[in-house]
């Protein structure tokens, strides 16, 4: 690839960065199009022709009118948005936001961690009722408890820092029940788990119920594909103890919907903390919204709101676009089984 590449961003300008980037590459073409955020949207094609590089969240309509794309990044860590699309057959490379949102949501985990432990529906009921109660149950600690991952990529890693730091075993179960160093994968230094240390035991899938029986929190981690879809339905569920909480940050329909309505309807585990939904936005008579054992926040764990993102996002793009202009292997870069949603 020449030092003259064509570079379309379609997310939030980051001045200072795309200012650095003019100043190293003086022959890039830069286009800064509108922020596209559905892939219904549509991009002109003076915008479009010529592009080698589309730095998005979310890919336009009109993709098929990208005559000479080379290379996609990606801001979020899902992908599902580029399904379909023909970026094997066109030899696109494809990488995605993975790490960016790695330590908000960490912080989201532990917190509803201890938002449980310490009882606190009860309490914020007790404090609307004017009731005053010491009771043991409220003074319990989160050291000791085992927290299971189910998949373990950044922002399992990063949650399992730090939960060792306070004192929890951390359990994950992966598909191909091992665990490897993090390899080209973003981490914001000194954060995550890159060695894979911090796991105390790693399950695979034959293993599902040994895992899922054994844990006081489990917290889905997992990027919905083909293959994790509705991974999670009564079975699994009906594995955990009843007094185990369930945390998705990730993607709701890796749990079957009835499954998780009736999980929670009759109490099979203690409670549960979604911040993502099987609706956008959930509508007010989803059954989810009025059960005292489910906390739902609306997918705010962590998003391009976060006081990081843009940063984050354009590291990951600039560190990228030197290795892509150098023909090297990109951080975060997709597989070609990931590509077909596999």
């Amino acid at each position: 690839m020449t030092m003259d590449p064509t570079i379309l961003i379609t997310i939030e300008p980051y001045d200072d960065t795309i200012a650095a980037i003019r100043s190293e590459y003086p022959a890039a073409e830069i286009r800064n199009g509108p922020f596209v955020t559905s892939t219904e949207e549509v991009l002109s094609k003076e915008l479009i022709d010529g592009a080698d590089i589309l730095f998005c969240d979310f890919p336009p309509a009109n993709f098929d009118d990208f005559d000479c794309l080379k290379w996609i990044q990606l801001t979020s860590h899902g992908y599902a948005q580029i399904f379909g699309l023909p970026t094997l057959e066109r030899g696109i490379r494809v990488s995605n936001g993975l790490g960016t949102f790695d330590i908000p949501i960490a912080e989201w985990n532990i917190m509803m961690m201890l938002y449980w432990d310490r009882r606190m529906p009860e309490m914020l009921q007790n404090q609307k009722n004017c009731v005053w109660d010491r009771a043991a149950r409220f003074q319990s600690e989160l050291r000791g408890a085992v927290v299971g991952f189910y998949g373990y990529g950044g922002i399992a890693r990063e949650t399992a820092r730090l939960a060792k730091a306070m004192g929890l075993t951390v359990w994950a179960l992966k598909a191909s029940g091992t665990i490897a160093s993090r390899g080209n994968n973003y981490c914001v230094q000194g954060t995550g788990d890159p060695d894979g240390v911090f796991c105390d035991r790693m399950f695979g899938p034959s293993d599902q119920e040994e895992f899922l029986s054994g844990i006081d929190y489990l917290i889905i981690t997992l990027p919905l594909n083909k293959r994790t879809e509705g991974l999670i339905g009564e079975n699994q569920l009906r594995m955990l103890k009843s007094s185990a909480v369930l945390i998705n940050p990730a993607r709701a329909p890796i749990i079957e919907e009835q499954a998780m309505i009736r999980c929670m309807h009759e109490n099979w585990i203690r409670g549960a903390s979604l911040d993502v939904h099987y609706a956008y936005p959930l509508p007010p008579e989803h059954p989810l919204w009025s059960m005292s054992n489910v906390v739902l926040t609306p997918h705010i764990s962590g998003s391009c709101e976060s006081p990081h993102f843009l940063e984050r996002a354009y590291d990951i793009f600039v560190r990228n676009l030197k290795r892509f202009l150098a023909g090297e292997p990109l951080l975060n870069e997709l597989t070609p089984e990931q590509l077909k949603g596999g």
